[in-house]
Parts: C-alpha cells; sequence; structure tokens
C-alpha cells in the first residue's frame, strides 16, 4: 500500500561516488534485524522501498556493484567506498518492483521515519528493541 506521498528522494554514498533518485512514495521505513542485513551493513538494516523502475543514478552507476546474497536477492554497494546503499529482491515475483534503499544514505530532511522492526527473532544479542515500535518475526 502506498502512502499519498509524491516527490522524491535523492541520495548518495559516502565518497559521493554514487548518486541516486528515486520517486517518493511513502515516508515509513524498516529495520531488518536479519543475520545477512547485519552482517552486510555492521547492524541492523533500515531502509525505505521504491519503485524499481524509478531508481536512476544520476552520477556513478559504474561504481555500484551486486552482491548476491541469494537465490533471490542481491545487494548493491559503492565499490570505491564500499557504502551500502541496497537491498533488492529481483528474482522474486512479489517483491521484485521494489528497491529498499539505506535510510542513511538519503539526503535529508529524508521525512522518513522507521515504522516497524522486522526479522526480530534473528535479532542481535548485542541491542534491545525498546522504542515501542511493531515487532514482526519474520517479515
Amino acid at each position: 500500500m502506498a502512502d499519498r506521498i509524491s516527490g522524491k528522494f535523492t541520495g548518495r554514498c559516502l565518497c559521493g561516488a554514487v548518486t541516486f533518485e528515486a520517486a517518493r512514495d511513502r515516508d515509513h521505513a524498516d529495520a531488518c534485524h536479519c543475520g545477512q542485513c547485519r552482517r552486510w551493513s555492521g547492524n541492523y538494516w533500515a531502509s525505505v522501498n521504491v519503485p524499481t523502475e524509478t531508481l536512476k543514478f544520476t552520477s556513478g552507476e559504474s561504481n555500484v556493484a551486486w552482491f548476491r546474497s541469494s537465490d533471490l536477492v542481491r545487494r548493491g554497494f559503492c565499490r570505491e567506498c564500499g557504502s551500502a546503499l541496497f537491498w533488492h529482491a529481483d528474482r522474486h515475483k512479489d517483491y521484485a518492483h521494489r528497491f529498499a534503499i539505506a535510510v542513511g544514505a538519503l539526503d535529508e530532511p529524508t521525512g522518513v521515519k522507521i515504522t516497524e522492526h522486522i526479522f526480530v527473532r534473528d535479532k542481535g544479542d548485542y541491542y534491545d528493541i525498546k522504542d515501542g515500535l511493531p515487532q514482526k518475526p519474520t517479515y
């Protein structure tokens, strides 16, 4: 379900070698606590989903490298600075139409708030989730 939000997100990696924009059709993000996201990002992964066809690279598309983390999912990062930028279930029939963009890579003000935690059954033992937001054991 898309919110009645319009406009676009812009963002970049840490070093600026990759810049992008995408349609903004929601103002909420989720925090994924699965083991893959924690290892990839260094903690839990917070992202906002955008329509796949609207993600455009404004510079540095050749600097994006993709890691196939499962049969259904690939993860995009900057090959220069290593910034984790994108999660895309490109081979999943239900999710291929959305790209998850790292909230931390978005230019501020983002206008985004984390609204739920997913895969909390896999969360790390080094932190607690005490923000009162919904916690889903899986997705």
